[in-house]
């Protein structure tokens, strides 16, 4: 079970980066792209991030979810809800967010949007990350 708790640590981790780097730097970034320029940007950087970001989520997820079938323990849940409450704000909130993005309607509030609305993602993949360090601490 220990090999499990060193790849939820890494996943978790990684995943914690990912959202700060989002957060402090790609996101932002947006707001000094001529719009023309950032229409054309945005359909790369989504695809190119998807790569990245949904093997991570996905991963994230089984693991999560085995551990908790595994040791049924309120931190487990916790844990797991929580992971679940990324996919369900990324699939409630982003996509639809990006989707607008390259319609250029309203770009300016969504650029703001993004920025304002992902300090939810990073809260939950930052207490998941803290909360996993907690798990192991008792392993």
């Amino acid at each position: 079970m220990l090999g499990r708790e060193i790849w939820i640590q890494r996943i978790d981790f990684g995943l914690m980066v990912f959202i700060w780097t989002i957060q402090l730097v790609v996101y932002p970034s947006f707001k000094y792209f001529p719009t023309d320029s950032l229409l054309k940007w945005h359909t790369t950087y989504t695809g190119s991030v998807s790569i990245i970001v949904l093997p991570l989520m996905a991963t994230q997820v089984a693991l999560h979810s085995w551990r908790l079938y595994d040791q049924f323990l309120l931190v487990n849940l916790f844990a797991w809800l929580l992971v679940v409450s990324t996919w369900v704000v990324t699939f409630i909130i982003f996509v639809p967010l990006h989707n607008k993005i390259p319609l250029n309607h309203a770009l300016t509030q969504n650029l703001h949007s993004l920025v304002t609305y992902n300090w939810i993602r990073t809260f939950l993949w930052n207490l998941i990350f803290f909360i996993g360090m907690f798990i192991a601490k008792d392993k």
